[in-house]
């Protein structure tokens, strides 16, 4: 190993003094300028990102899917930390796209180009401000395979893994506030080094090999040397600096060519292990395939016996075919759930079809995906008849019902116990069609998380009290293991989901017209373009869900939590929203004719370009609210509370501001005083709202309205 070269001074004992104070104001500037390269990549991160945030929530852009690659970097990112995660369609404006996707680039880009100039000049560009430079041990710079071990695995890697470990497996999970402490503190802690040691080194220098030097000591050398020299002796400097201020520790690549023997005994002993392992696995792997074709073997033999006993001309007793079909139900492999199956569809004897439906239920949800194979095939069988009651009609639906029943039996008996399993394109509720089946599917107070009800048909079904969204394996909510059933284009027409958790389900285009989710918990559900026409949602919690472009006509919404929800573009016309909440709300593009917001909270609420006309909005509170471009023509907005609010472009034709005076003859309604309202208006710039008329002017100019026309 070659060892710089140290220059020792005489008056070392008068340096030390200097020295430390050199290492102090070494140590300031190098967090300075590590602090400096860290913001400059999160604000070229942050910059965009904000920019993006913004240009989303204007009203007048066009809307887009969100690009993929960010839809893969946010699940990518939710899964160690356990946040949830939108899943399904989630459309932006089409700026966000392409500025969030330069918020994901530019520190990705602006972080490797930090990499490259310390790797070949040994600072980057706050480095070179601060006079900070990371050489090796030859006094040069480090190279980039040193500069990616010593950033990479020392300075990031290493303490984000143990402060990550700690926060998994102990009680502060899943606070994300403190596993970003945890992080710092190790960050912050590896950063220090070793402290008992004279001229400490950080871990991530030590993996690397680097050194942190002065550089302006170098400098100072060479701008005083006589004849100037060139680079080399810059160079040479920074090695007898290295020297000087490290204990030349060797790394650990040094320290493995320092001990072959030992390397190699380790390589060895490796190898061995590995290979000992791998035969290992083998001999169980082998073992276990030949217990399975044993097992799968005896199965096929019990049940070729079996189906000699079920078969017609048998001979077998009523008592002997029903103690074969549960046996069948025993055996648990797909060619008795099968037989099983189409036997639930040709048997006709009663007692027998009870004993074919406990079997299957016996077999649970591996039973499901047969039964929905039969369910589609007797669906198309239905169809093909036509709609006109006949007997062989009959006979079909017979059949149908005893498939739906088992399928509504096994979800029953399971509950919990069914996720992921596949009940797409299923019907399970009526069609709408005469003489359709009368079958009603019940599945109250059960757990259904993770069942797959796509495009299903649950036309009428009761499921009060059902929870479609479970904590995961963790045992915790809203982190990035939730299990949520998927019900997008489900229909669920006149469906009963009272009090039912729907909490994150992606319910995206589904069909609830006419149903019933008062108290439902739909908060973060995703209800993009869905029918929700006539639907009672009284006191249901709409929380932050996504109902762009949904049809919520003639709705019931009253006492309704929807407050940051996302109703951009949605129908909402002669809808019921008495004391509704909808603060902080998305109500760009909505139309509302005809509908009753009497008492709803609508503060700081976007509804630019909204249609309100013909609404009812007495005593509503719009403080702050965005209300650009909306329409108000014959709004009653009597005892409407609209300080702080933006009414640029807001059309008021025929809107009523005034209260109406009480009728002494009404005994039951009583008004407040106009006095105690006078504030409804006041600091509101009506400037720029259209068709103002003389008495509307004349209520905002009394009660401290903002109008050029004002005295």
């Amino acid at each position: 190993m070659t060892t710089p070269i140290v220059r020792r001074s005489n008056q070392s004992g008068q340096s030390k003094r200097p020295e430390r104070a050199s290492s102090l104001l070494l140590a300031s500037r190098r967090f300075t300028a590590w602090a400096a390269e860290i913001t400059l990549v999160v604000t070229s991160g942050l910059i965009p990102f904000g920019i993006g945030v913004y240009a989303n929530s204007r009203s007048d852009l066009n809307r887009v899917p969100l690009n993929p690659v960010l839809v893969v970097t946010e699940r990518a990112i939710a899964r160690p930390l356990a946040l949830p995660v939108s899943y399904g369609i989630r459309n932006v404006a089409w700026p966000t796209n392409i500025l969030w996707t330069i918020a994901l680039l530019a520190p990705v880009t602006l972080s490797w180009w930090q990499l490259y100039l310390l790797a070949k000049t040994g600072s980057t560009i706050p480095k070179r401000w601060l006079k900070v430079r990371v050489v090796n041990e030859q006094g040069r710079p480090p190279g980039l395979g040193a500069v990616v071990i010593r950033e990479g695995v020392g300075r990031w890697t290493v303490p984000i893994s143990i402060a990550y470990l700690l926060w998994r497996y102990s009680f502060a999970f899943p606070n994300l506030g403190l596993f970003t402490f945890l992080s710092l503190l190790m960050i912050v802690g590896e950063g220090i080094g070793l402290p008992s040691r004279r001229g400490r080194r950080a871990l991530h220098d030590q993996l690397a090999g680097t050194y942190t030097i002065d550089a302006l000591l170098p400098s100072n050398r060479q701008a005083q040397s006589a004849d100037g020299n060139d680079q080399a002796e810059e160079w040479q400097e920074g090695e007898e600096l290295a020297a000087a201020q490290t204990n030349q520790s060797p790394n650990l690549w040094r320290r493995i060519q320092q001990n072959p023997n030992l390397t190699l005994f380790g390589v060895g002993l490796t190898s061995m292990t590995a290979v000992l392992a791998t035969l290992i696995g083998t001999q169980v792997y082998i073992q276990i395939q030949q217990s399975q074709r044993a097992t799968k073997q005896i199965n096929s033999q019990q049940f070729l016996e079996l189906v000699k006993q079920l078969t017609p001309n048998s001979g077998a007793t009523n008592e002997q075919r029903q103690s074969a079909i549960l046996a069948m139900g025993g055996l648990n492999d797909p060619q008795s759930i099968k037989f099983l199956a189409g036997l639930l569809v040709t048997e006709t004897n009663p007692s027998l079809l009870d004993t074919i439906q406990q079997a299957l239920t016996t077999v649970g949800p591996q039973a499901i995906p047969e039964l929905k194979n039969k369910n589609q095939f007797l669906v198309s069988e239905l169809e093909s008849v036509g709609s006109t009651a006949t007997q062989e009609r009959e006979l079909r639906q017979g059949r149908l019902q005893r498939n739906q029943r088992t399928i509504n039996k096994i979800l029953s008996v399971y509950s919990g116990k069914i996720q992921g399993v596949d009940l797409s394109s299923t019907q399970l509720g009526q069609s709408g069609t005469p003489g359709s089946s009368f079958f009603n599917l019940v599945l109250d107070n059960l757990d259904l998380s993770g069942v797959k009800f796509k495009s299903a048909n649950l036309n009428q079904a009761s499921f009060k009290g059902s929870r479609f969204r479970g904590a995961g394996e963790d045992g915790r909510w809203d982190t990035y293991d939730d299990v949520m059933a998927d019900l997008s284009q489900a229909q669920l027409q006149q469906a009963n989901l009272t009090d039912a958790n729907l909490s994150r389900v992606l319910m995206n285009r589904i069909d609830l017209s006419r149903a019933t989710l008062n108290r439902a918990n739909l908060s973060n559900a995703r209800l993009f373009d869905a029918k929700l026409n006539s639907t009672q949602l009284v006191g249901a919690d709409l929380r932050n869900a996504v109902l762009e472009k949904a049809s919520l006509t003639g709705a019931d919404l009253g006492d309704a939590k929807l407050n940051e929800a996302n109703l951009y573009a949605a129908r909402l016309g002669r809808v019921t929203a008495i004391g509704t909440q909808l603060s902080f709300a998305n109500l760009t593009n909505t139309d509302w004719q005809g509908a009753d917001l009497s008492g709803a909270y609508l503060d700081r609420a976007n509804l630019s370009n909204a249609n309100l006309s013909a609404t009812r909005l007495a005593g509503a509170v719009l403080r702050s609210a965005q209300m650009e471009n909306v329409n108000l023509q014959n709004a009653d907005l009597s005892l409407a509370d609209l300080r702080g609010a933006n009414v640029a472009g807001a059309d008021f034709k025929g809107a009523i501001l005034a209260p109406s005076k009480q009728d002494p003859a009404d005994q039951f309604v009583q008004t407040p005083d106009l006095g105690s309202v006078s504030a409804v208006v006041q600091g509101v710039d009506f400037s720029q709202a259209k068709n103002l008329d003389a008495k509307q002017l004349a209520y905002i100019c009394t009660q401290g309205g903002i109008h050029p026309r004002c005295p």
